[in-house]
């Protein structure tokens, strides 16, 4: 009996597929006006800055959400262009060392995880991604965090059920991801540090 499909993940890059082209169209209109002697305002600033982080977000909800199936793979530069494009301007700065070449399944449960620590460091901080002998570590690191024990006892428990909101649902999200690829994962959790590994 083949296994049952991964529809959430299927229903992730079906919406990021869809929505990809609309956002680059944009862009793409935007530099067109920008070449036809258009003015550079403040409003055409504003929207070329969110179609920029609409596209970034995009970027990343197809990683963290989308499909990642066998030998999937995806590059350090790839990773890093992503995350650096999602952080511009805001108060959380991510340093992502990693191998050259990463297992898209990896980089999956990494983002979302990374998800889990932005929610955590809501007033910004600085985020260390490291793989060292096929091992991830994740440190956040904040002068303050806003931590809700319910929410990580999922990691660690994907049968946990605490009241979950549609800004919440990467965490049992990286739960059911983390159970499903036989990952172990490691959470420690201080007052202005969270440690992460798998």
């Amino acid at each position: 009996m083949p296994d049952k499909p991964d529809l959430t993940s299927l229903l992730g890059s079906r919406i990021c597929h869809d929505l990809i082209s609309p956002i680059g169209a944009i862009s793409n209109g935007l530099e067109l006006l920008m070449m036809d002697g258009g003015q550079g305002g403040p409003e055409m600033v504003l929207i070329s800055e969110s179609v920029a982080n609409a596209n970034a977000r995009i970027r990343f909800f197809r990683v963290a959400f989308g499909l990642a199936q066998g030998d999937q793979r995806i590059g350090r530069a790839e990773a890093q262009s992503i995350l650096s494009d999602m952080t511009r301007g805001g108060r959380l700065q991510i340093d992502w060392q990693s191998g050259a070449d990463l297992a898209r399944a990896e980089v999956k449960v990494a983002f979302l995880l990374l998800q889990c620590l932005e929610t955590a460091m809501a007033y910004g901080g600085k985020i260390s991604v490291k793989v060292e002998d096929d091992r991830w570590q994740i440190t956040g690191e904040a002068l303050k965090l806003r931590l809700d024990p319910a929410l990580w006892a999922v990691l660690a428990d994907p049968t946990a059920t605490p009241e979950i909101t549609p800004a919440l649902v990467h965490f049992p999200l990286a739960a059911e991801e983390i159970s499903r690829r036989g990952y172990r994962l490691a959470a420690e959790l201080g007052q202005t540090t969270i440690r992460l590994s798998f």
